[in-house]
């Protein structure tokens, strides 16, 4: 299994449709970067949250009621000390059969004490990345819709997998929006 450079990246993004919408390039001015890095590809944030409501129950992912969480739309988002937010890529991605994927959040966020917590893109998955983006900071911390998140690292196979996440039906499968836990 090998780190896929830059050049892979944007042939697979631009010939099979893995990324999209795809930008070339790493965008930086005035912004939280996003975009083509040189072993990666640097996701940006939607303007689609979810954000835990109020209540005293415990949030159970086996059974994630459905208010637990408030929908919110936002070109920015505070996030309280303590707190997370779900929120998702803008960006739709279709992972390869030949390829896992792994993300991790933004050194500027990380530097703020946010953590992005998200799970491997397994082969044959596709979908907007649901994200949850945790403050672990004393201080409030305000996440920019449209600009960089997370960034995503292909790592390429050998050979294809024999069962990919879409031969499994698997329960995240062609997510559209921010999806909390589902069981099954």
């Amino acid at each position: 299994m090998s780190i896929q450079p830059d050049h892979w990246i944007r042939r697979m993004a631009l010939e099979q449709g893995m990324i999209d919408p795809f930008v070339p390039e790493q965008v930086r001015e005035g912004v939280i970067s996003y975009g083509l890095s040189s072993y990666g590809y640097d996701l940006r944030l939607a303007d689609e949250f979810k954000v835990p409501g109020p209540g005293k129950e415990p949030l159970d992912p086996k059974a994630i009621d459905g208010g637990a969480f408030v929908d919110l739309k936002a070109d920015a988002i505070e996030v309280a000390p303590g707190t997370f937010v779900l929120g998702r890529t803008m960006e739709y991605l279709r992972i390869p059969p030949d390829v896992l994927t792994l993300c991790t959040g933004k050194s500027s966020y990380a530097r703020c004490g946010v953590l992005v917590n998200v799970t491997p893109f397994e082969p044959g998955w596709e979908g907007y990345a649901t994200l949850c983006v945790i403050n672990i900071g004393p201080r409030p911390v305000r996440l920019y819709a449209g600009e960089g998140i997370a960034q995503a690292i292909f790592f390429r196979g050998d050979e294809p997998c024999e069962r990919t996440y879409a031969d499994r039906a698997g329960k995240y499968q062609a997510a559209r929006g921010v999806t909390p836990a589902k069981l099954g």
